[in-house]
């Protein structure tokens, strides 16, 4: 019959995706007619249309043989017959090819599809579809989709066969197709997903689901209406990367370059995905042309909880953003229980004129819900907490209150929390609710607290200057004086962190003096033994008024103290002394260079901890050296507990700090530490006016030919050694090979401990190294200029070769170390600044602090200090107030040796440092065989 048919002249309208693996045929008498496959009879029996049009269901295996090629086929046949019998031959083509793979269609049910299409074969697809005949395909649908749907009807049915039956009995060897019982589709569905997106040559789009704005209407309003939107794979939701899904499929817009046939099915398959997680899609993922539908209430409420998860499935819900933001919850802290008189009790109590404050008093923690930033009422929070869906009105407008804030508006007291956990909320801003972070503010006593806090330096009430001061403070110095004294007025302790030579030690003098008038008590001052003469002379100079005890020396005592005595001694007789000084009462603890304390278990810090005072107040040029633990140290000491125990420290900010200084967490942890520490640096713009320029000046050397030999040898016999090592005897070698490797870099002489040179050897030393010859150099220059040098070494006993080797050569170096006495430290202070000596040469760790040499233009870092910190305290030694000259900094630096490399580290450590987070680097003895041997051997920067 239908080879007669054909005979005749019968047209073949389409070969349909959804024809169940069947071609729909008709003949009409006044030509080709369209009829809907509705319109069809049952298979194989004929019926009459109501255009008068005959046809029948074939099923597709037996209408193939009619399509399947030219042979024995009339040549007149119908356009559409010979439109679809190139698209079977084009079919069995890619089935003999292999290119089929197991999917499921829209009904959940087990299909074969033709797939992938190698780019000839959608070249020839491409042509057929541009050139099909008028009515070859059902009106409003695209000729390559209905090619496509003939594709996947030619695999199903002929994959399907009896010998199908062999290979098991699931669903894609059943004889027809049957939907995947539901165990079996979580089982394969994402190994299905999988195979679809190579086989599209892709991801789906990004899926958009803009929820519209709410009617004002109340009654509409309780449903929303969410259009799909399309953006490329990749992208962030906006305005210009997305397309309304109905233009796509209309065919107005593309996306990508891409149209409605190659995407459709993409967004299918995606929204499929989706509807096994959000339900509430299933309606959307339903249809053929996705592109909008209403949301009810409880749809909202599924997609609000859902929303997580939707992004990870490449679906994102973008809310109208009054609707989602007009709420919004926050933590508020600081409201006492009633009748609490606990806020006047605990180390932090105020004096009179300041908010009272205490880490001991129990500070209630609530929620409080907020519409456009006005705090609800006690009663509109009731409402919204008696709520059953998130779509509420609130004030005569439509609003979004997920299940999250209507369940903390039911309980607002979440419960209480002591005084230094409420003070480290309230600064960072955040709290931590059930392991989640939320915003939080203060209210009540400690709103006034912060609010004070937060004025730092900048304190709209300067204090004069005290009474008894004989200085001029400059500007920065009174702003310091002002926070210290507002500051410690709250009862907490402060951390002043000026770089050094910016005049701390007159600062504090005066903030002694502002103090003494407010607190009746004596103040003790700790300090590094060099440091006592020159607390002692500036006491003298600058308050004289001030009675000054200096705690040191044999014959110490304190028994002629008074309640206005300032009492200087040293970090030693601290721990020689600390009982007899614990047995006071101190009104202020000053701890100088506290970085002397740095390390919290170490005997000093233990002791400084012990001293009992009603205020302290921390001293520093480097707040931090190494590790953000050390800033802990400091301020624990100054706020005990505030901070909390240091590993919570750590974890909560330091680690994450010290890895990323622009982190979330570095940023927060400056805003915590900022009332309670005051960071100055020259380079600010209040300050480097006051003071000379500093011009860093880093001279690059060569190894002399002896120098090279000794490197390379030492490098290569300690390497072996290292690696055949573990634990503590590596990080010795290590250590070792390091110290080796400076040594050499620095002088020969100084690596094989040789004897300082005589008169006689003075010019073979020099050329020994290539330091030395540098060094030599450099002082013949400043000695022409008349100017004075400081340098500066890590070891003893360079520098007593440096000595010999410059008195032969005329300079008469002073040379200042840890042995040398007190009294001798200051006469060669005082000879150098009065212009007696051109050169003085300093050993780092004992004279890096506490010096004022503003005598000297030139500071040469001779050999380089592991710590960047540390370096630099040495060069304040003269670029420091009272400086009126340029200091020019020399840092000798032999080239593509460990001191080459170590530069790069001291520059980041630098750049660190200067926003007082420092990210410790990692202990060189911690540094694998191979990025050890790439530090040390010799050869150009990597």
């Amino acid at each position: 019959m239908l080879e007669e048919a054909v005979a005749v002249g019968c047209a073949i309208a389409f070969f349909p995706a959804n024809a169940d693996r069947a071609a729909a045929w008709w003949v009409g008498d006044g030509g080709y007619r369209a009829l809907p496959m509705t319109a069809l009879p049952t298979p194989l029996v004929s019926g009459h249309s109501p255009e008068g049009a005959v046809g029948w269901w074939v099923p597709f295996a037996e209408g193939l043989p009619v399509l399947r090629g030219p042979d024995g086929a009339p040549a007149d046949l119908h356009p559409s017959v010979v439109f679809w019998q190139r698209a079977v031959y084009i079919a069995l083509q890619l089935l003999l090819a292999q290119l089929i793979y197991p999917a499921l269609d829209a009904q959940e049910r087990a299909v074969w599809r033709m797939g992938p299409i190698p780019p000839s074969a959608e070249a020839a697809l491409a042509a057929l579809a541009a050139a099909a005949p008028s009515g070859a395909v059902p009106p409003g649908e695209h000729p390559r989709e209905a090619l496509a749907g003939c594709l996947d009807a030619v695999a199903d049915a002929l994959v399907r066969t009896p010998a199908a039956a062999l290979f098991g009995d699931g669903p894609w060897t059943a004889p027809t197709s049957a939907p995947v019982h539901a165990d079996t589709r979580e089982r394969v569905q994402t190994w299905l997903d999988g195979l679809e997106d190579l086989v599209d040559g892709g991801p789906a789009p990004l899926l958009i689901l803009r929820i519209q704005p709410p009617s004002e209407d109340q009654a509409a309003a309780s449903r929303l209406t969410a259009e799909l939107h399309l953006a490329p794979a990749g992208t962030s939701p906006g305005i210009e990367s997305e397309v309304a899904a109905a233009q796509v499929w209309s065919g107005a817009r593309t996306l990508g370059g891409e149209n409605a046939a190659a995407l459709r099915p993409r967004v299918r398959r995606a929204l499929r995905r989706a509807t096994r997680l959000c339900p509430a899609l299933a309606g959307l993922a339903g249809e053929d042309r996705p592109s909008r539908f209403i949301l009810n209430l409880g749809a909202i409420e599924v997609l609000l909880e859902q929303e997580g998860a939707l992004v990870e499935a490449g679906v994102r819900v973008v809310w109208p953003e009054r609707l989602r933001t007009a709420l919004q919850t926050a933590a508020v802290i600081g409201t006492l229980p009633e009748d609490d008189d606990r806020a006047s009790t605990g180390r932090f109590a105020s004096r009179s004129g300041q908010p009272r404050f205490s880490v001991t008093a129990l500070l209630d923690f609530r929620w409080q819900v907020a519409l456009d930033g006005v705090a609800l009422s006690e009663e509109e929070m009731d409402v919204l907490a008696e709520a059953a869906r998130s779509l509420v009105r609130v004030r005569g407008q439509w609003v979004l209150a997920d299940p999250v804030l209507r369940r903390r508006a039911r309980h607002r007291l979440v419960g209480e929390l002591s005084g230094t956990q409420a003070l480290t909320a309230a600064l960072s801003g955040t709290v931590t609710v059930d392991g989640e972070e939320v915003p939080c503010h203060p209210a009540g006593v400690l709103a006034d607290t912060i609010g004070v806090l937060r004025q730092g330096e900048h304190h709209p009430q300067e204090l004069p200057v005290p009474e008894g001061l004989r200085a001029s403070l400059r500007g920065y110095q009174r702003r310091a004086l002002t926070w210290l004294a507002h500051t410690t007025s709250l009862g907490f302790g402060a951390v002043l962190a000026d770089d050094m030579g910016l005049g701390k030690t007159v600062t504090a003098l005066a903030f002694t003096l502002h103090h003494q008038r407010q607190t009746s008590g004596p103040t003790l001052v700790i300090c590094p033994a060099s440091l006592v003469a020159t607390w002692t002379r500036e006491a003298a100079r600058f308050a004289p008024g001030l009675p000054v005890v200096a705690y040191h020396g044999p014959d110490r005592t304190l028994d002629e103290i008074t309640s206005t005595t300032l009492v200087v001694t040293t970090y030693g007789v601290l721990r020689r002394d600390q009982a007899r000084l614990a047995g006071r009462q101190w009104a202020l603890v000053i701890a100088d260079e506290a970085q002397h304390a740095k390390n919290h278990t170490s005997a000093t810090a233990r002791k400084l901890r012990a001293l009992p005072s009603s205020s302290r107040v921390a001293l520093t040029g480097t707040p931090v050296e190494n590790n953000l633990s050390e800033l802990w140290a400091l301020l624990d000491w100054t706020n005990p507990g505030l901070f909390g125990p240091l590993k919570s420290f750590r974890t909560r900010w330091a680690n994450a700090a010290e890895r990323d200084p622009t982190s979330r967490e570095a940023t927060e942890l400056g805003r915590i530490v900022a009332p309670f520490l005051l960071r100055r640096r020259k380079s600010d713009p209040g300050i480097a006016p006051e003071l000379p320029p500093k011009i860093d000046q880093p001279r690059l050397v060569k190894l002399t030919t002896e120098q090279a030999g000794l490197y390379e040898a030492i490098v290569r016999e300690t390497l072996k050694q290292v690696e055949a090592s573990r634990g503590i005897a590596r990080h010795g070698l290590v250590f070792k090979l390091l110290t080796a490797l400076k040594q050499i870099t620095n002088h020969p002489a100084h690596y094989l401990r040789e004897q300082p040179p005589t008169a006689a050897q003075a010019a073979a030393f020099t050329a020994r190294s290539a330091k030395t010859a540098a060094l030599a150099e450099l002082l013949e220059v400043i000695q022409a200029r008349d100017e004075a040098a400081l340098i500066f070494t890590s070891y003893v006993a360079l520098g007593q070769l440096l000595t010999a080797q410059l008195g032969h050569l005329g300079y008469d170096p002073l040379f200042l170390h840890g042995g040398t006495a007190l009294p001798e430290r200051q006469r060669m202070v005082d000879a150098f600044q009065a212009g007696r000596h051109p050169v003085m040469i300093l050993s780092l760790k004992a004279a890096g602090t506490g010096l004022t040499l503003t005598r000297a233009g030139h500071v040469i870092h001779y050999d380089r200090s592991w710590n960047a910190a540390v370096e630099d305290q040495a060069t304040d030694r003269a670029h420091r107030i009272g400086q009126h000259q340029s200091v020019t900094v020399h840092r000798l630096i032999t080239e593509h040796t460990v001191e080459d490399r170590i530069d790069e580290l001291l520059t980041r450590k630098r750049a660190l440092a200067s926003a007082v987070l420092t990210s410790g680097d990692r202990a060189l003895t911690q540094l694998t065989d191979n990025e050890l041997a790439d530090l040390v051997r010799l050869g150009g920067r990597r």
